[in-house]
C-alpha cells in the first residue's frame, strides 16, 4: 500500500527548500562513521513525500500573502495603466485575438473549467485520504497549495512586471492614436493579460495532480497517463476559451500554462524522497561535514547539490 508520511519533527535543513536555494551550507558536528545515521530520517517502504511544517508553511503563507496585497493594490486604481499601441506590432500568432468575433459566455467556460480543475483535487484529497489515511492527504493538500500559491505569486510579479494590455482593450479603448483618455486609462486590470492566471492554474493542478499519480500508481496503471491526458485537455480547453473571451493573447496562455505545468511538477518533485533499497535509508544532501579529531586528525568534507 502506497503511504506518504507527514513529517511534524524539524530535521537538519531537509525538504525541498535545500534543493531550491543553491549556496546554502549543512554543518554538522556527527562523527564521519555515523553522519548518515545522524541526518537521515526512516522512511516506511511505499512512502514517497514529507512535508516541512516551517518551511512549506512559510512558503504557503508568503506567496498567499502577497498575490492577496497586490491585488488589494491593483483593485484601487493606483497604478494608472496607459492605452493599448498599435495592432500591427503584436505577433502575428497574437493578432487573431483582436480581430476575433469574442464570445460572451467564454469567460464563463473558463471558470467552470477551473472549477472543474480544483473539484478534482478534492477529489484527489479525498481518496488519498481514504486509501492511505490522514497524513497521506494532509501531505497532497499541502503540495497542492502550496502549487497554486506559488503559481498564483509568479502569476500576479509577471503581470504586474510586464503589464500588457488585454486583447479586449484593443476593441473597446482603441491606442494611443485614436483614444487619448477615458475610463480605460483608470482600470489597471486592463494591462494584465501577461500571463493567464487561468492557464497558469489549470497547468499547475493538473501537473501536480499528474506528477502523484504517476508516482503512485502500478508500472502498469493506466491512470497516471488518463490524468495527463485528461489535465492537458482541461488547461487547453481553459487557454481556448480565455483567448476566445478577449482576455488573453495565445502566447499568455502558453506562458501560463507553461509556468503553471513547471510549478505543478517541481514542488511533489522536491517533496519526493525516492527510495534507494529497501535496506539502504535515503541520504539527506549533506554539504559541508565536519568529523571530530580521529587518531590525532580530522576530516573536513564538502559537496554540492544542484
Amino acid at each position: 500500500m502506497k503511504k506518504s508520511r507527514l513529517r511534524t519533527r524539524r530535521t537538519p535543513v531537509h525538504g525541498w527548500l535545500l534543493r531550491a536555494v543553491a549556496g546554502a551550507v549543512v554543518l554538522s558536528a556527527a562523527p564521519a562513521a555515523h553522519a548518515d545515521e545522524a541526518l537521515t530520517p526512516s522512511f516506511e517502504k511505499g512512502q514517497h513525500f514529507t512535508v516541512d511544517p516551517v518551511v512549506d508553511g512559510v512558503f504557503i503563507s508568503t506567496s498567499y500573502g502577497f498575490s492577496v496585497l497586490l491585488g488589494l493594490v491593483l483593485g484601487t486604481g493606483e497604478i494608472r495603466p496607459s492605452l493599448p499601441g498599435s495592432t500591427d506590432k503584436l505577433l502575428a500568432i497574437d493578432r487573431v485575438a483582436v480581430t476575433q468575433s469574442i464570445d460572451p459566455h467564454a469567460g464563463t467556460y473558463s471558470n467552470i473549467g477551473i472549477w472543474v480543475a480544483y473539484g478534482y483535487v478534492l477529489l484527489d484529497l479525498a481518496h488519498s485520504g481514504l486509501r492511505d489515511g490522514r497524513n497521506a492527504l494532509l501531505v497532497d493538500a499541502i503540495m497542492y497549495v502550496e502549487s497554486f500559491t506559488l503559481t498564483s505569486m509568479l502569476t500576479n510579479i509577471t503581470k504586474i512586471a510586464v503589464r500588457r494590455p488585454r486583447p479586449i482593450d484593443y476593441v473597446n479603448c482603441g491606442s494611443t492614436e485614436t483614444a487619448p483618455g477615458g475610463a480605460c486609462t483608470t482600470n489597471t486590470n486592463l494591462q494584465l493579460s501577461f500571463f493567464s492566471g487561468h492557464a497558469s492554474a489549470a497547468g499547475a493542478m493538473s501537473a501536480t495532480a499528474t506528477y502523484l499519480a504517476f508516482v503512485r500508481s502500478g508500472p502498469h496503471s493506466a491512470r497516471p497517463w488518463i490524468t495527463l491526458v485528461a489535465g492537458t485537455a482541461l488547461t487547453a480547453f481553459v487557454s481556448y476559451e480565455r483567448v476566445r473571451s478577449g482576455e488573453h493573447f495565445p502566447t499568455d496562455v502558453i506562458m501560463g500554462s507553461m509556468a503553471g505545468a513547471a510549478i505543478g511538477v517541481l514542488v511533489p518533485h522536491f517533496h519526493r524522497h525516492p527510495h534507494l533499497h529497501e535496506k539502504q535509508l535515503e541520504v539527506v544532501p549533506q554539504w559541508v561535514g565536519f568529523a571530530p579529531p580521529s587518531h590525532g586528525a580530522g576530516a573536513v568534507n564538502m559537496g554540492w547539490v544542484f
